[in-house]
């Protein structure tokens, strides 16, 4: 898929990803070594979007599995059709239940489920497994069959293998440690907040029109605020709405006013929007 690391650059910048070193040196591994991608990170600074930006450099569908407490192996892998399997056994009360059972439990009846959808046919595929550490345990034990020999196998239609292996991506929040056996079938990688200089050259890209100074005044107040003990630091998608925000509302520099005016688009909870307007150095135009 990629050339080489300064090919992963140029092409996700393309599509509007702007990769860090660290993070297209990593791609551009795991697209090498055919090794499944583990991307950690706190919310909102990029981890899938990055599974995107590789599904359209790729030209590739981009199949997603989210994950949540609960989910479980019919919607992670595949199930059966029951209500249309019951009005095929209906609709053949003269079979035998050994032909009706055949019939049954053919491709026809089956739903695939994007475990099962991401190893099947020749099409270039990214499976996104999103938020994986929300998943229970039991749903870690089915990822570890699938990746590590990418195929499954249905009891009554056999085995299914990849004839072409995903590039795949798992997102993680760290909000409880993944097993050290799914971490070893991985390439590790960390997103966190981005340096200043890359901050400021997203926000050039997705907000056109916002200048430099103002460009770097935002970013320096965001800086400011995930220096501060808040419960949620902004995110840089947080960063790009702000700077939107103040386009929309005429500002050109940012001041006291504005700045308190505007809190709640960077900061979700109200003791940090109170703590950011009582510590925070508000002359930041």
């Amino acid at each position: 898929m990629f050339t080489s690391v300064d090919d992963v650059s140029a092409r996700l910048a393309e599509t509007g990803y702007l990769a860090s070193p660290a993070v297209a040196t990593t791609v551009f591994l795991a697209d090498r070594l055919g090794k499944p991608l583990l991307v950690e990170g706190p919310a909102g600074v990029g981890k899938t979007e990055l599974a995107k930006a590789v599904a359209r450099v790729a030209g590739a569908r981009l199949v997603r599995l989210q994950c949540y407490e609960g989910v479980d192996e019919s919607r992670a892998l595949y199930e059966w059709n029951h209500a249309k399997q019951l009005l095929r056994i209906s609709a053949g009360r003269d079979e035998t239940w050994d032909e009706a059972r055949t019939d049954i439990f053919s491709e026809e009846f089956l739903l695939a489920r994007p475990l099962l959808t991401a190893i099947r046919g020749d099409d270039p595929k990214v499976l996104l497994i999103d938020e994986t550490d929300k998943a229970d345990v039991e749903v870690e034990g089915l990822l570890l069959e699938v990746l590590s020999d990418f195929q499954v196998t249905v009891p009554e239609l056999g085995t299914v293998s990849a004839t072409r292996r995903p590039f795949v991506v798992l997102t993680s929040n760290a909000t409880r440690e993944l097993s050290e056996a799914l971490r070893r079938r991985c390439l590790f990688l960390h997103i966190g907040f981005p340096e200043e200089e890359l901050e400021r050259r997203i926000v050039r890209l997705k907000v056109p029109g916002i200048d430099a100074a103002l460009t770097e005044s935002v970013v320096r107040v965001v800086g400011a605020l995930r220096a501060m003990d808040l419960r949620k630091a902004p995110s840089v998608a947080e960063t790009v709405d702000w700077a939107r925000t103040l386009l929309a509302l005429g500002a050109d520099t940012l001041d006291e006013k504005v700045v308190r005016d505007t809190l709640g688009v960077l900061l979700k909870h109200q003791d940090d929007v109170l703590k950011a307007a009582a510590k925070l150095d508000l002359d930041a135009g």
